[in-house]
Order: structure tokens, then C-alpha cells, then sequence
């Protein structure tokens, strides 16, 4: 139990560090908002709804924020893709729309971490702590 507190706590501290950092948002996003060359965990967040509705982990948090979630085409933008089949978004009905969604409603917030398997413990305990909207399929 002891092990399990310990992993709680330090998500918790985790989670508060993330949610204390200043707001990206997609509408203002340049590349050289990010630095080049960092690893981390991200969560995106829709602003209207005050509602996390992904957190990801990526070695190149520019590439992966900039390139893939808001410019890249459908295989490499998931969120665009579960915007676009969401009931709750009828209108989102293309990738154009859903790019111009994250531009007019996300902003994104993240965290640098360097280790691999502390990237992915940090984005699960994200993803519960967070109630991501989002989240990726089992395979």
C-alpha cells in the first residue's frame, strides 16, 4: 500500500504541476513555441467545456503538437479523428473542421520528461486523474 501512496502522491504533484502551467493555444500556435528536441506529456484541453479531452506522450513534443495533432492528416491526428466521431460534435464532419475546432476552442499544456517508461506511467496516471475525454483503444 505503501508503494501505491507513494505513486498517488507524486500523480497528484504531477497533475498540479501540468494544470499550472500557461496555456498554448492551437489558435496561436507556432512551432517555436515549443523547444526543439524534448520528450514529455501533454494534455489537451477544451476550453468551453473545462474538459481535458486527451493526454498523449511523445519523444518530439513539437513535432507531435504542431505536426501531427494540429496540421497532420487523419493517420497521424487522432484527436482530429475522435472529434470528428463524436455524437457530440455533429458538425465536425471533416478534418478541416476539426483542425479548425482545436484552433477556435484547445489549448494544450505540458510537461518535459526525458524517460521512456516514466512517460508512459506519467500519461496513464494523466489520463485517470485528468477524466480524459479521449483516450486511446486497447488493442
Amino acid at each position: 500500500m505503501e508503494n501505491i501512496d507513494r505513486a498517488l502522491e507524486e500523480g497528484r504533484m504531477i497533475a498540479e504541476e501540468l494544470l499550472k502551467k500557461a496555456p498554448l493555444y492551437f489558435r496561436d500556435l507556432a512551432p517555436s513555441d515549443i523547444p526543439e528536441g524534448i520528450s514529455g506529456v501533454y494534455a489537451i484541453f477544451d476550453e468551453d467545456h473545462n474538459e481535458t479531452l486527451y493526454v498523449g506522450r511523445t519523444k518530439n513534443l513539437r513535432r507531435r503538437l504542431y505536426t501531427n495533432h494540429l496540421h497532420g492528416p487523419r493517420a497521424n491526428a487522432r484527436l482530429k479523428k475522435y472529434l470528428m466521431d463524436d455524437n457530440a460534435h455533429p458538425d465536425i464532419v471533416n478534418m478541416a473542421k476539426a483542425k479548425q475546432y482545436l484552433k477556435d476552442h484547445c489549448y494544450v499544456k505540458y510537461i518535459i520528461e526525458e524517460d521512456t517508461s516514466r512517460r508512459g506511467r506519467i500519461e496513464g496516471l494523466l489520463s485517470y486523474l485528468l477524466n480524459v475525454r479521449y483516450i486511446h483503444e486497447e488493442h
